[in-house]
């Protein structure tokens, strides 16, 4: 695929503190690419940076082979919508569509028709002569792209979907993907939210306090993470302290495993992830490491259980019923490992000992008002 842009060695800092530390990001043709990480991890300023609202304090941006630097965002092949939409109140939605091409002084028969086209493909044709402030979250979420989208850019800026409930949530993800696929252009997309960029995503790029984590597709970042802060911020991990024995050889929670991984040096103490779906319960004498139920909580497909193994606890998701105060084995196939490097994140997360879904829908409605 082509490149379309490039971030070069990107900077930028606000009032002395730096938001983006020395980022290096490739963004190719027809690709679905989401920026995903916590509030504050930089991933709206470098989304800024590309449609030219703010410029780097060092570094370069390329587009198309050609550095945008100083560029203003009308000259920029590059259109945003923004999470409020910014839609104008006084015009319908045939004219919010309209205006970029009356501003271009486009023929009025061509703008009927490429109006008309672009309100097709967003679903709102007979909506022409609606007010926008008649119409729904969703609804003006597709004025807002229709007229993003009705330049032609090459590259299209989103926001997040934060301003919508979570139906219409639901729904703008499918209908951006089902876009983007139509109209055969680049997508740059912002959100907080992991099953939000793991359902609709070409690529992931996962950041944390201004630096890139990882870049890769979403069964790549969720199956393969390369550090402690990428396997707890994409879905639920159990993050172990572990001794890399030999290649395929790694001991941890008093058990040596067969593993897949290798290439570690030997004795060289790791960072061990195991999704809490892939844990197998049995019965204790048959399990390769034994502990305590100290949570259970029934989410209709399945059970999440709060399992205390030498101090430690660990989540497993099943459809196996087990009680509290049950003693139980778990088995682990060697697929189920993975093993990572200890980095400046290990020893941070993976522990379930203060877990509780409140907790985590608090945080995510933070994470929504911060953003």
């Amino acid at each position: 695929m082509k490149k379309i842009i490039e971030l070069k060695n990107i900077t930028k800092s606000f009032d002395g503190e730096v938001v983006l530390d020395h980022i290096d990001l490739d963004i190719y043709d027809n690709e679905f690419l989401t920026l995903l990480g916590p509030s504050g991890c930089g991933k709206t300023t470098t989304l800024r940076l590309i449609g030219g609202f703010t410029t780097p304090d060092e570094g370069d941006i390329i587009f198309m082979g050609e550095n945008i630097n100083e560029l203003p965002p009308y000259k920029r092949n590059v259109n945003t919508v923004f999470q409020r939409y910014a839609l104008f109140p006084h015009l319908n939605v045939f004219e919010n569509v309209a205006f970029p091409l009356r501003e271009k002084k486009v023929p009025r028969d061509e703008i009927d028709q490429r109006v008309n086209e672009m309100l097709s493909m967003v679903a709102l044709t007979g909506f022409e002569h609606r007010s926008v402030t008649s119409l729904s979250g969703g609804q003006q979420q597709r004025v807002a792209i229709a007229r993003a989208l009705i330049s032609r850019p090459k590259v299209l800026l989103d926001e997040p979907l934060a301003a919508l409930d979570l139906k219409l949530r639901k729904d703008m993800q499918q209908e951006l993907k089902n876009i983007q696929k139509a109209m055969g252009i680049t997508f740059v997309f912002v959100t907080h939210d992991q099953e939000e960029a793991l359902s609709m995503s070409d690529t992931v790029v996962v950041m944390s306090e201004g630096r890139i984590q990882q870049i890769g597709t979403p069964i790549d970042i969720y199956n393969e993470p390369q550090n402690a802060f990428v396997a707890d911020f994409i879905g639920e991990s159990n993050i172990l302290d572990g001794v890399m024995l030999a290649d395929y050889k790694v001991n941890f929670s008093g058990h040596t495993f067969d593993c897949v991984d290798a290439g570690f040096e030997k004795r060289e103490n790791v960072d061990v992830v195991i999704r809490p779906e892939d844990v197998d319960i049995v019965s204790e004498e048959k399990g390769m490491l034994k502990g305590v139920v100290t949570s259970v909580t029934f989410l209709g497909v399945h059970y999440e259980i709060i399992v205390d193994i030498g101090g430690i606890k660990w989540m497993i998701q099943t459809t196996d019923f087990v009680d509290v105060d049950e003693h139980i084995g778990l088995y682990i196939e060697p697929d189920a490992i993975h093993i990572m490097k200890k980095s400046e994140y290990s020893g941070m997360y993976g522990d379930y000992s203060s877990f509780s879904n409140e907790f985590d829908e608090l945080s995510d409605a933070e994470s929504e008002i911060e953003e």
